[in-house]
């Protein structure tokens, strides 16, 4: 053992911790994960500064009154690792990213901007590739790219390409979709299987086998939602579980709306290989990210047929209730196990899976 010791040194100094301590006086990877650090950066730097009603709101878009129309406004940065991941890239997962966060207050999607960030000597085959997953995308979403922007760093200072897009959509006449709006009685649907893009960018980034491929789920979900609204349309909440996962999205709901969630651990659909993949690295599915699915708080009366509805559309044949918003507990999350238990699943100080949107 002393051998082995000293062939194999071990430095404390290279040590950390994958849950930040909240005290930190300067920006940590977890500020930007989607959990509690990023809230609190929101709450207590940025909202500040910015200070104005329609910002307080804190949805995925903005929904303004401007010349008579009601109008969603989104914006994001895309920074994952690898560029290139199974079932996707960075290039559309920057347009899908941007559709579904306007999609999440029942907009229709119409324009996006782009904004690339390019590190000097990245291959220009590299952003050309990038640049035709963004078109191919933009053209799958319905969406038009009207403007952009380009700009390079040095060798060093930007990990290869970045991409910022920001997008508007028209949000339809009698649609109120935020967090706040989520009631006791509402029945939780999720669109389908959860965890598979975190553990697809996961596999291909530390070349972790699995026995199987695992696909990232980015897809554009404004088809979706216009196929629930149709339904009817008093959606109440819709979130797109990004960074932070599922129980991130919840968590939001549940302290926005004032309102408890109450889940069935078993409704929730986890495929084998993520739930295998979770397992062995000792991640719960639940925090582990999401790009082509949502979260849907409908009232009970209409959630078999928005549920059917659901179904019925390519990106929600997976779809399935797996809870309810109750009055008890509010703010708070809990599971029921299948053991017979519960759980809290409470929102995540950071992020399991860093740079992975």
């Amino acid at each position: 053992m002393a051998d082995l010791a000293a062939e194999t040194p071990v430095d404390p100094a290279t040590w950390s911790c994958p849950a930040p301590l909240r005290d930190q006086g300067v920006v940590v990877m977890g500020h930007g994960g989607g959990g509690a650090l990023s809230a609190e950066l929101m709450e207590q730097v940025f909202a500040p500064a910015y200070g104005n009603p329609v910002l307080a709101a804190l949805t995925d878009s903005a929904v303004l009154q401007l010349g008579g129309a009601k109008l969603a406004f989104s914006t994001d940065s895309y920074v994952v690792r690898p560029l290139f991941f199974p079932g996707g890239c960075l290039g559309d997962l920057a347009v899908n990213g941007t559709v579904n966060d306007l999609a999440m207050s029942g907009a229709r999607p119409a324009y996006l901007s782009t904004a690339f960030v390019l590190e000097e000597g990245v291959g220009l085959d590299v952003v050309a590739r990038i640049a035709r997953a963004v078109g191919a995308a933009a053209e799958a979403a319905g969406v038009t790219v009207a403007t952009g922007d380009t700009k390079v760093v040095e060798s060093g200072h930007g990990d290869g390409v970045y991409v910022t897009t920001a997008g508007v959509g028209l949000v339809p006449d009698g649609v109120d979709i935020r967090p706040q709006r989520a009631r006791p009685g509402d029945a939780v649907i999720v669109s389908g299987p959860i965890g598979l893009h975190g553990v697809a960018v996961m596999s291909v980034r530390e070349g972790l086998e699995f026995g199987v491929e695992i696909a990232s789920d980015t897809a554009p979900l404004a088809g979706l939602v216009a196929a629930m609204l149709d339904v009817t349309s008093d959606l109440h909440v819709l979130r797109d579980p990004t960074r932070g996962g599922l129980g991130a999205a919840l968590n939001e709901i549940a302290r926005a709306s004032g309102t408890g969630v109450r889940l069935t651990e078993r409704a929730v659909p986890v495929p084998d290989e993520v739930a295998n993949a979770c397992g062995f690295l000792g991640l719960d599915p639940f925090y582990v990210a999401n790009e082509g699915r949502l979260v849907a708080f409908v009232p009970r009366e209409h959630a078999d047929a928005v549920l059917a509805a659901m179904r019925a559309h390519p990106q929600g044949t997976g779809a399935a209730l797996i809870g309810e918003c109750v009055a008890e507990h509010p703010g708070m999350v809990t599971v029921a196990t299948g053991l017979g238990g519960t759980r809290v699943l409470d929102l995540p100080l950071g992020e399991q899976l860093p740079r992975i949107c």
